[in-house]
């Protein structure tokens, strides 16, 4: 089925384009109302609102995809709700109903099927569902009020004529506190963030690489994605650390090594003196999936990965081919991975 939309698809950019409908539910007085679809895409909050005050507010990302056999259909949705729900738990915010989570997701894809871009073009239907607190607070408190919000806007891939590898830099600043909220999806990490990559922008770097921050050691992951590696005896492995925030992409793509290619993986601490030793490097996410990293720079010192800067590595295109695949409905997805909205 082609969209309707008057839309030049080949040549989206990763960017927000205003779609026709967005899912608002609203809490208030200990209880969730039952949410509605709207075209109002204005928010309007008190100069004191929670959000405004204290950064009370998490999100999520993820995308619905049009199929190769005409399908509209999300990757794993209830694992968003899960996370959201963990995220919400953790900053002292009511959990919007998981299940209700997934039925919002559907309603909002449904309402902007339009918007879903056709088959082989590159492009999704991004969706970002967010929550934040928007009663007035003064006092250093949870908000007693909170609105849970879905909008979707299409957009281009991430990288525009294939994902040529980037360079990394090991950075000094550190991402999360050791008991802080690294593991959750809050707006707040990602606040901190923006300094670091525009500084590492500016010193011609792609992304930062930041290490645990209790012995900075270890390697976490970047501003906006998980890190996964590949030995040189084809094991993929991931950091593991309880301040990563658990990327569904990269729980993915570690069950596509195993399962669909026949490799080793392995979540593990990862040193930071080891990273010499490794053939491949790539950063995942729901935006690129996979990013293949070419080069990390320590303080001046280089580690080029034998992959080079010219292309994915052997096993990362293999993971991203298998993985893209199941998203787009070419390759055989495993139970309850695809919600198809229709």
């Amino acid at each position: 089925m082609e969209t309707k939309m008057n839309i030049d698809w080949a040549n989206l950019g990763f960017g927000y384009l205003k779609t026709d409908y967005r899912f608002v539910s609203n809490y208030k007085d200990g209880r969730w109302d039952d949410g509605e679809l709207t075209t109002d895409a204005t928010i309007t909050l008190n100069e004191s609102a929670g959000v405004l005050q204290y950064a009370q507010t998490c999100f999520e990302g993820l995308k619905a995809y049009r199929t190769a056999d005409g399908h509209v259909v999300c990757f794993r949705p209830d694992l968003n709700a899960k996370r959201m729900a963990d995220s919400c738990r953790r900053l002292e915010m009511p959990v919007y109903p998981e299940e209700k989570f997934v039925e919002a997701i559907e309603k909002v894809v449904k309402a902007n099927l339009d918007y879903v871009p056709p088959y082989g073009t590159g492009a999704t239907l991004y969706l970002r569902p967010y929550m934040f607190g928007s009663n007035n607070v003064i006092g250093v408190k949870p908000a007693e009020e909170y609105q849970f919000r879905i909008f979707a806007t299409p957009v281009g891939p991430y990288f525009k004529g294939g994902a040529k590898p980037i360079t990394v830099r090991i950075s000094d600043f550190d991402r999360a506190a050791p008991h802080g909220t690294g593991h959750i999806k809050a707006g707040l990490n990602y606040a901190m963030s923006l300094h670091a990559i525009v500084d590492a922008h500016k010193q011609g770097f792609n992304e930062n690489i930041y290490l645990d921050p209790a012995t900075r050691t270890k390697i976490e992951e970047t501003g906006g994605a998980n890190i996964i590696f590949v030995t040189k005896d084809n094991k993929v492995i991931t950091p593991k650390s309880n301040t990563i925030l658990p990327s569904i992409t990269r729980r993915s793509l570690m069950y596509v090594a195993e399962h669909y290619l026949g490799l080793q993986a392995e979540e593990r601490e990862v040193r930071l003196d080891e990273v010499k030793d490794f053939k491949e490097c790539a950063l995942c996410g729901t935006a690129a999936v996979l990013s293949p990293v070419g080069k990390i720079v320590d303080h001046g010192k280089e580690i080029l990965l034998p992959s080079g800067m010219n292309e994915m590595g052997e096993i990362t295109r293999k993971l991203y081919d298998t993985l893209t695949g199941i998203q787009m409905g070419r390759i055989e997805a495993p139970d309850g991975w695809i919600k198809v909205i229709s």
